[in-house]
């Protein structure tokens, strides 16, 4: 994401207020390529799911349910870990069809653009786990921070889907 300063660092976004647009390394199919948000919004609304880590057993599985229910919405999936290292930890868990984003650099700009860059411990350096339906006119239109340790309701994803 160009032009947010780690000086903009906000709380985190609410329904209505504008998404904002990023370009991150990612994984889609398992293929290392781009991903551009406002290329996929211009298409269809997107859930942004904003995960701590790589290697967490609450991660492995929340993205285990996002590949069972691919076909229901589209979902990008964000960590601050490396490419390479989100590249080895979706061959251990996977293959995921998912979209798969690197917020590693500069460190988690795209976390605090959003306001779930965890500062503080524990995790402090990660997102929170924490989902986003943005539509296509590039609106949230559903924002929730879940516990570190809480697997987000996918049931209440498609809710959010089908209000907007």
């Amino acid at each position: 994401m160009r032009g947010v300063s780690s000086e903009q660092i906000r709380p985190v976004l609410l329904p209505g207020e504008v998404a904002p647009d990023f370009d991150l390394p990612a994984l889609i199919g398992g293929a290392k390529k781009r991903f551009h948000l406002r290329e996929r919004i211009a298409k269809t609304n997107v859930v942004l799911a904003f995960y701590p880590a790589n290697w967490e057993t609450v991660s492995a599985r929340q993205m285990a349910e996002y590949q069972e229910q691919r076909e229901r919405a589209e979902v990008v999936a964000i960590s601050v870990d490396s490419i390479m290292n989100t590249t080895v930890w979706e061959r251990e868990i996977g293959p995921l069809d998912l979209t798969l984003c690197s917020d590693f650099w500069p460190h988690g700009e795209v976390s605090r653009a959003y306001g779930v860059f965890r500062e503080t411990s524990p995790l402090a350096g990660a997102s929170e786990r924490a989902v986003f339906v943005v539509d296509r006119k590039g609106k949230i239109a559903f924002s929730r921070i879940y516990g570190l340790l809480e697997l987000p309701s996918f049931s209440e994803l498609l809710e959010a889907l089908r209000r907007v």
